[in-house]
């Protein structure tokens, strides 16, 4: 006889199927600790309104994708993010990616790059080009852009700190190649707050480097109006060890903080909001993400619309683009990283990102090998081109599961940011140290589980076996470090030095004054002022920041 009812269903059937073979765990949940019912049906979405939570695609809160009909029209950009040892050599890898199908350009960085020294600094020692491209001047990034024409390619940047100084040399690159600044198509990734949250490539204390990233907004919504000015970025958020809901609710907080902080500097919110782009992580639970994009997307909707009045609908769009887990990637076994890589670019594709990374099986060991970044791009082209997830927008709406499971994350999410409100905002409870000891809890407690063996890690606590060792690993050859401190010698020999002077003592004036520094940074790189020395003037005038004590 048919339960009518999903109580009746669990005092009869399931309940007679438990007498005979228990479940395989007492409890099932997700990552944000909420529970998994055995079976979901319309029982379980009691509060929700099919025409308030879900819509139409391409229509307020945008649960179901920002565009009307999605990868039908054009399937998401594929942005494998690459970088490293020298701006040739990483030129060379960027054009090889074009080559098999890539569809737009991500920049890595180096940590000295990200952090404010040229690679001559006696900081930069042993770190020049590894975990990026070196990039000292504006030479560095005429060589790494060499045969790629700026007009017809779109390119990111994940730089922060030091943002306002690569997106200037980027500017002054597309004028050297004829391209004005009003046809270049990017995104810098210009989100300092999150740094201070989960990632530590900050250089000076938060207030000051609010007012740059507001700088950028205004110079662009003026001078590169097609440029994204701001990447509001979660992945790192997840990184560290948050979970979905907190990756949520610290990465909308944040964007919160900037909206703020530009009405604050004077612009009115549809000039910039439009512009404003995210970034999140695809982890392994892979409902779970499905519904954590979703989410977003309505949270940040109704945020942009009743909080901040926004009248563009374009100011309520959560655009963003994904990169699948690389703390999900493990050195034991690293082959399985593949199958990891396709789940979690699967539930970034089915929650509706508009571009993304697929991060390559050696990346426990290396970055990626030729082999291994060219298997990244194929996983994205299969699943664009063959396995039919393109073919139909917000395949999984409707689901009484992803509905109840979004409704939730939207709810978990919503109570951290009013938590960070209640502090004073991002930046208040940045100094405070709330967000940053809710990730430490979160990542303590993700760990003991994987040591318990609560958690599985196919591979390495459970299903262990012997594994070849990787051929053809990438490895930053320790000459780099000569030839960039050889370049940028020589960049300090050729340059009118009187003209990188007085463009640096302006920058310093301008700093201690409230004018954009956008035309000021400009005026440096130009003049082949050195990353290293334009951060030098500005951390005498902000002063630098050192690690939030957090117990």
């Amino acid at each position: 006889m048919a339960s009518k009812t999903k109580h009746e269903w669990r005092e009869a059937t399931l309940a007679s199927t438990l007498k005979r073979a228990t479940e395989r765990q007492e409890r099932f949940e997700t990552s944000s600790g909420l529970e998994i019912e055995p079976v979901y049906t319309p029982e379980d979405l009691t509060d929700f309104d099919c025409a308030r939570d879900l819509s139409y695609p391409g229509e307020y809160p945008f649960t179901r994708g920002v565009q009307a009909n999605m990868y039908r029209g054009r399937v998401w950009t594929i942005r494998q993010y690459a970088g490293f040892g020298t701006a040739e050599e990483t030129n060379q890898r960027y054009r090889y990616l074009l080559e098999q199908g890539q569809t737009g350009l991500s920049i890595a960085f180096d940590l000295p790059t990200q952090i404010g020294y040229d690679s001559d600094h006696p900081y930069a020692r042993g770190e020049v080009g590894k975990v990026g491209v070196a990039i000292d001047s504006l030479r560095d990034m005429e060589v790494l852009f060499e045969h790629i024409p700026l007009d017809k390619v779109s390119t990111s940047m994940t730089i922060n700190a030091t943002a306002p100084i690569l997106l200037a040399m980027y500017i002054a690159l597309g004028r050297r190649q004829g391209v004005e600044p009003t046809e270049l198509n990017g995104t810098i990734q210009n989100d300092i707050l999150k740094e201070y949250i989960a990632r530590g490539t900050h250089i000076f204390p938060p207030r000051p480097s609010m007012r740059l990233t507001t700088d950028i907004f205004a110079y662009c919504a003026e001078q590169v109006p097609r440029w994204n000015t701001i990447s509001i970025s979660g992945y790192h958020i997840r990184e560290a060890g948050s979970t979905a809901a907190q990756e949520i609710g610290f990465t909308l907080a944040n964007g919160i903080a900037y909206v703020q902080a530009a009405i604050d500097a004077g612009l009115s919110v549809d000039t910039f909001a439009p512009r404003l782009s995210f970034f999140f992580n695809s982890h392994l639970n892979f409902f779970e993400e499905v519904a954590k994009f979703r989410a977003a997307r309505r949270l940040w909707a109704r945020t942009m619309r009743d909080k901040f009045g926004a009248k563009d609908p374009r100011s309520w769009m959560l655009r963003f683009h994904t990169q699948t887990a690389g703390c999900s990637l493990t050195a034991p076994q690293p082959h399985n990283n593949i199958v990891r890589t396709a789940l979690e670019a699967l539930a970034a594709t089915l929650g509706g990102t508009q571009s993304l990374h697929t991060n390559s099986f050696d990346e426990a060991y290396a970055p990626p090998s030729e082999e291994a970044v060219t298997i990244a791009v194929r996983t994205q082209q299969i699943l664009a081109h063959e396995s039919g997830v393109a073919d139909v927008v917000d395949p999984l709406g409707g689901s009484y599961f992803i509905e109840h499971l979004t409704g939730s994350l939207e709810k978990q999410a919503g109570e951290y940011i009013a938590r960070i409100g209640s502090l004073g905002g991002a930046v208040a409870a940045i100094e405070h140290g709330y967000q940053q000891k809710e990730i430490q809890d979160s990542s303590y407690r993700y760990q003991k589980e994987i040591e318990s063996g609560k958690r599985t890690a196919v591979g390495v606590n459970k299903f262990v076996s012997p594994y070849p060792k990787i051929k053809g690993l990438l490895r930053v050859k320790p000459e780099v470090e000569r030839r960039q401190k050889e370049r940028i010698a020589h960049v300090r020999e050729e340059r009118d030095s009187s003209k990188a002077d007085k463009a640096l003592d302006r920058l310093g004036d301008v700093a201690r004054s409230a004018d954009n520094t956008m035309p000021a940074f400009l005026e440096c790189v130009e003049a082949y002022a050195t990353l290293g020395e334009i951060c030098d003037v500005l951390r005498k005038v902000f002063s630098t920041q050192k690690e939030f004590l957090v117990f």
